[in-house]
């Protein structure tokens, strides 16, 4: 994968998970979360073996290990209810409280109405690309790499940030789920950690656009590559180009 600018999506956008970070809970429970209690975060956890976990009542896929992971929106509610059933029966509840995060938002008027909404010509391309990526990340691998420390797949100056989302004309535009790395064209670009690729075409909007599984419905999404030297199916290896 070469690098013209790669907005780094998903599982290492908001943030990369540290075991360190000021929320994690590394007590004697037999619940540990680790990551940053924040809107936006990726939380890793891990149980004994054979718990169920329940989100706000609702079910947490869990491993062989007894490790999951939990995700929250960007603009998701800051109290949530985490539910551990042990296999002997013993049940364990953790109220988590997320920080509330503040986006930058732009407002832009006076553009041309071609600017703020696409042109009826491409609406099919569009719609297929979503359908496409949808797929790509519909089903999920039983990897447990996201358990390793995620890296940076490339490095130059931050030019954009997780959540923030422009208003055009009045409308509100998608927000921005990744991070953008700025680089000259060909800069390499690695594998945060060991994954399957799910996709590798050009979108619409996004360009060249390669989505890498790490397993349990986390992934990762480049966009805007230059060339990409990989291929759907490819197993790619942490730190690999």
């Amino acid at each position: 994968m070469l690098l013209s600018v790669v907005t780094i999506c998903d599982a290492s956008a908001s943030q990369l998970v540290d075991e360190n970070a000021p929320n994690s809970t590394q007590a004697t429970s037999p619940l540990k979360l680790n990551g940053k209690f924040t809107q936006g975060a990726l939380l890793r956890g891990e149980v004994p073996k054979g718990s169920t976990v329940l989100l706000n009542e609702q079910p947490v896929a869990v491993n062989k290990d007894g490790k999951f992971v939990v995700g929250f929106a960007r603009d998701a509610k800051l109290n949530h209810v985490l539910t551990v059933k042990a296999p002997k029966g013993s049940v364990i509840t953790r109220e988590i409280t997320l920080e509330e995060r503040e986006y930058d938002i732009q407002r832009i008027d006076g553009l041309e109405p071609k600017m703020v909404t696409p042109p009826a010509s491409v609406t099919a391309r569009i719609n297929k690309d979503n359908r496409n990526v949808a797929k790509a990340r519909g089903n999920s691998s039983d990897l447990d790499a996201l358990f390793t420390r995620f890296e940076w797949p490339a490095k130059g100056p931050i030019t954009g940030v997780y959540g923030s989302q422009r208003i055009l004309n009045g409308v509100p535009k998608w927000p921005h789920y990744g991070v953008d790395v700025g680089a000259p064209t060909g800069t390499p670009v690695f594998a945060p950690v060991d994954g399957v690729v799910t996709l590798a075409d050009d979108l619409y909007y996004s360009g060249n656009t390669l989505i890498l599984d790490h397993g349990m419905q986390v992934f990762s999404t480049f966009l805007h590559l230059d060339t990409m030297t990989v291929n759907v199916g490819d197993y790619v290896k942490k730190g690999e180009q």
